[in-house]
């Protein structure tokens, strides 16, 4: 079953024409409905997979846990708010700052 595209947007309906437009969402479990994987398609997700995470530099990342204090969080979050920066390119500019500083 596909989905036909409304005619309208969603924002713009009625209760009434929401409810027949969505409905297909109403299904509890559609796990039953899966299919394995074509070769391409196991192919595509292999290659993927092999890929990795990249940042915008290209570069590997890895994901890790930092215990911080709340304080110094909020304080972290605040400053990367006012430079439009994400908390994770602000820590990493401290962190190569603070390699730099040291010779690393």
């Amino acid at each position: 079953m596909k989905a036909k595209k409304p005619t309208k947007p969603y924002w713009e309906m009625k209760t009434a024409e929401l409810r027949d437009a969505t409905k297909q969402f109403d299904e509890e479990f559609v796990g039953d409905k899966a299919r394995p994987l074509t070769p391409a398609m196991k192919a595509r997700w292999e290659r993927a997979k092999a890929q990795g995470e990249s940042g915008d530099n290209g570069a590997v990342e890895a994901h890790i846990a930092v215990r911080l204090d709340k304080d110094l969080l909020e304080r972290c979050s605040a400053l990367a708010k006012k430079k439009r920066l994400s908390r994770d390119d602000l820590i990493a500019r401290g962190l190569r700052a603070l390699l730099a500083a040291e010779g690393e």
